[in-house]
């Protein structure tokens, strides 16, 4: 808590964080598990690029596409979180 007093631009909470995920946990209580380890890293990777994709205002489908095909017209994500960083 005292960080926020030499550096003000730091948020007071992390809700952002927990209702980044809250989604995903909602979904998966729905749907069940899956049914092997595979299966459950194969979901979670595509949700969190998915929600990468959304937090940066860029379509998960085309980057999807994007990447599948191999293009590269679509920056790769450590390039956009880097930039959106640097941004701030």
């Amino acid at each position: 808590m005292l960080l926020v007093l030499e550096r003000p631009e730091l948020p007071l909470h992390n809700n952002h964080r927990y209702r980044d995920i809250r989604d995903y946990v909602k979904k998966r209580k729905i749907s069940g598990s899956t049914r092997s380890d595979d299966g459950r890293r194969c979901r979670d990777t595509f949700a969190s690029l998915k929600k990468t994709c959304r937090k940066h205002g860029i379509s998960f489908w085309e980057y999807l596409k994007d990447r599948i095909a191999g293009a590269n017209a679509v920056l790769p994500l450590p390039k956009i979180i880097r930039r959106a960083a640097t941004m701030k």
